[in-house]
């Protein structure tokens, strides 16, 4: 007898092996728990590099039909194409947070390898995708795209010139919910020498008639500008710094909003940046309360005083 209960064990044991790990290469409908669980979790900050892309990905293969499932054609056919049968789909892995899951996949195609990200709310419903990254580029640049906690997914190019000269160019994407897409929060570049050197205020023309609209400054390189918008508890503003003799910068454009008859607040949904204002009839005081660090190097911080400048009287 026990030989026999040592066979049926064994049996049992080889049957909830092969029912445990379902396949997604088909062209049948699967679980949604088993399209799911094909991704594990990725461990954040985490980087990926062109040179390495397809390595990345799980060996585990998911049909078009099965992505199909539960991503729409309009999204899918960004990273296949029209031959989608000739796509290999695999796994790269999963953020899970509270109300949102991305997930990653890399979509293969003769030799070239796209990574992507496909974004789904708490009902595991797909809101949102963004391609991050080819393993294809023929620019002499090289490629990377990383991902912090928050996640923000940084996608960068860099070269070195034979002059020694190093060259980059890099653009941050995170989800937005108020637009269901990915929005560009971090846009840096030094290649162009006339951009470094000029700062372009993207609302100078803007109306200024508002209380506390105008212009605030330290100087050509550290001011705050601020506009009016329809409802007057709400400005927009630009914010440009530079600190350490400009080893440290900050940038950012955003809209303010009316606490109280002289305190204003910047939060966005999408952004973990908070950023308190302080007005008077003179000034204005910044005091960084949220992480801004996708808006600012490392060691330098939207705490900062500016004077209001005067407007300039219109001659009768």
């Amino acid at each position: 007898m026990p030989k026999w209960n040592f066979l049926l064990l064994f049996l049992v044991f080889l049957i909830s092996c092969s029912e445990g790990k379902k396949s997604l290469s088909g062209n049948q409908p699967v679980k949604a728990t088993d399209f799911f669980s094909a991704f594990t979790p990725i461990n954040l900050p985490v980087q990926y590099a062109d040179t390495n892309l397809a390595r990345k990905s799980d060996t585990t293969t998911i049909s078009y039909a099965v992505f199909h499932q539960f991503v729409p054609d309009t999204a899918l056919k960004a990273f296949t194409g029209k031959d989608t049968n000739k796509t290999n789909i695999h796994p790269v892995g999963k953020i899970d947070k509270e109300n949102e899951l991305y997930l990653l996949a890399n979509f293969t195609q003769h030799k070239k390898t796209r990574l992507g990200v496909f974004l789904f709310n708490k009902d595991k419903k797909f809101v949102a995708s963004q391609e991050l990254m080819s393993n294809q580029y023929d620019d002499n640049y090289r490629h990377s795209t990383s991902i912090n906690k928050e996640p923000t997914f940084v996608i960068a190019k860099e070269r070195m010139t034979p002059d020694n000269q190093f060259f980059y160019t890099r653009q941050g994407y995170a989800f937005n919910a108020e637009s269901s897409s990915f929005m560009v929060i971090i846009n840096e570049s030094n290649e162009d020498s006339k951009k470094m050197n000029t700062i372009i205020n993207p609302i100078d023309t803007l109306a200024s008639k508002n209380k506390f609209s105008g212009d605030y400054i330290e100087d050509k390189k550290n001011f705050m500008s601020v506009r009016d918008t329809k409802d007057p508890k709400r400005y927009q503003f630009f914010i440009h710094f530079e600190k350490n003799d400009g080893g440290c910068t900050g940038e950012l454009k955003g809209e303010l909003t009316m606490v109280s008859e002289n305190k204003a607040i910047f939060k966005e949904s999408g952004d973990p940046c908070v950023i308190d204002f302080t007005f008077s009839n003179s000034s204005v005081k910044l005091k960084e309360q949220g992480s801004c660090g996708n808006h600012r190097g490392i060691r330098c911080y939207f705490d900062d005083s500016y004077q209001k400048k005067k407007k300039k009287e219109k001659k009768k």
